[in-house]
């Protein structure tokens, strides 16, 4: 369930999209296990953004930069000559795909290309994990989880995009990097989908946590899309844990390890979006509020799961937080965020908390007892 300190300590690790919300959490965290860590990524994405609130910049080497810019990419990796690559840079948000399917298109395409292609050049044993999504499916909107052999594609630009980046992978895979020679080439190259990550320093636009926390602070009602909609929600830490074993193990036997793997919450934690704005009403308390937004929305999926069977089999990985206790995490990150507090402090405090929680699992919990059939 746990990292390995041991591994990671000292360990060159090369992330893009650092500057993001989830690159933001996992920079901070593999500078707590002591990571040698660059970043390359564009300014960060939104005004606030939890790269600058918490200080992220102070625990790596910054380069900012655009994964579409190949030059610059390419020097950027055969400068550092990482042993891990761990890939999150992407454009992110369903809406943004319909307006700009060719940046959504170039970024989460091309620009995983462009990583894997600097990869081929290093010449050099490395590690990568490219973190797709959950959306990369081709989905039927069936109610059981889709296993990693289901078949890749999506029905709008930045879901379809998603399934075109897995697409790339395992040509590259395939091409350059096949398994049964991994001992001539070195490169161990897997990819990651997970369902929707949330967590405290999310300021997305049009995304359903960062909405909800701005209308409470406003004491305004928020408008909400799709309150049918089921979604596979989970602590922000969850996934992050899932590509760091996935990646640990890589670098122990890369020819096991090297495929598409999910990871996301229990059965149960897959609820309505309805259910997560009336929970976090609660918790928020005063002036919290919400209502359906009549306006005409962009087709999105209404239901959405994975099956994390293989991740809990290969990678001994199972969700640690619950998703009641997870919105009570967010409540309490942006409730920080209100009063002034250090928000550095705060989002540490958290990771702290996680890692406790993990080595507080009793050990002998047999993983089939679990519920991990869904997203």
């Amino acid at each position: 369930m746990s990292l390995s300190r041991d591994f990671w300590k000292g360990r060159r690790v090369f992330l893009t999209g650092h500057t993001g919300f989830k690159g933001s959490w996992l920079s901070l965290w593999l500078s707590t296990l002591g990571a040698d860590l660059v970043g390359y990524a564009l300014e960060p994405p939104t005004t606030p953004s939890l790269y600058q609130q918490a200080g992220v910049d102070a625990d790596l080497h910054s380069i900012i930069g655009d994964i579409r810019d190949f030059p610059k990419l390419s020097a950027a990796i055969a400068e550092f000559k990482p042993d891990v690559v761990l890939h999150l840079a992407a454009q992110s948000v369903v809406r943004t795909g319909y307006e700009d399917p060719i940046g959504t298109y170039s970024s989460n395409v091309m620009g995983t290309v462009n990583l894997l292609e600097a990869v081929r050049l290093l010449k050099r044993k490395c590690v990568v994990v490219n973190v797709t999504s959950d959306k990369c499916y081709d989905n039927r909107e069936w109610a059981w989880g889709y296993r990693e052999i289901d078949p890749m594609g999506g029905h709008d630009p930045y879901s379809n995009s998603k399934g075109c980046a897995e697409l790339v992978t395992s040509a590259y895979r395939d091409s350059y990097f096949p398994p049964e020679a991994y001992q001539h080439h070195g490169v161990a190259l897997a990819s990651a989908r997970a369902g929707n990550a949330i967590g405290g320093g999310d300021w997305t636009a049009f995304q359903l946590i960062p909405d909800l926390m701005r209308a409470f602070m406003e004491g305004q009602p928020c408008l909400i899309r799709n309150p049918l909609s089921y979604r596979p929600w989970q602590f922000v830490l969850e996934p992050l844990r899932g590509y760091l074993l996935l990646a640990e193990r890589l670098s122990e036997n890369g020819a096991d390890f090297a495929s598409g793997w999910n990871f996301g919450p229990l059965d149960e934690d897959a609820r309505p979006v309805s259910w997560i704005a009336d929970t976090l009403k609660s918790k928020w308390g005063r002036g919290a509020s919400w209502r359906q937004d009549s306006a005409a929305a962009a087709k999105e999926a209404r239901a959405l799961k994975l099956d994390v069977s293989k991740a809990a089999d290969g990678l001994a990985w199972r969700p640690a937080l619950r998703l009641e206790q997870t919105l009570s995490w967010i409540v309490e990150w942006y409730k920080a965020f209100e009063k002034g507090d250090n928000l550095r402090s705060t989002t540490l405090e958290q990771i702290q908390s996680y890692e406790r929680l993990l080595q507080g699992l009793p050990q002998s919990e047999r993983i089939e007892d679990l519920s991990l059939h869904a997203g």
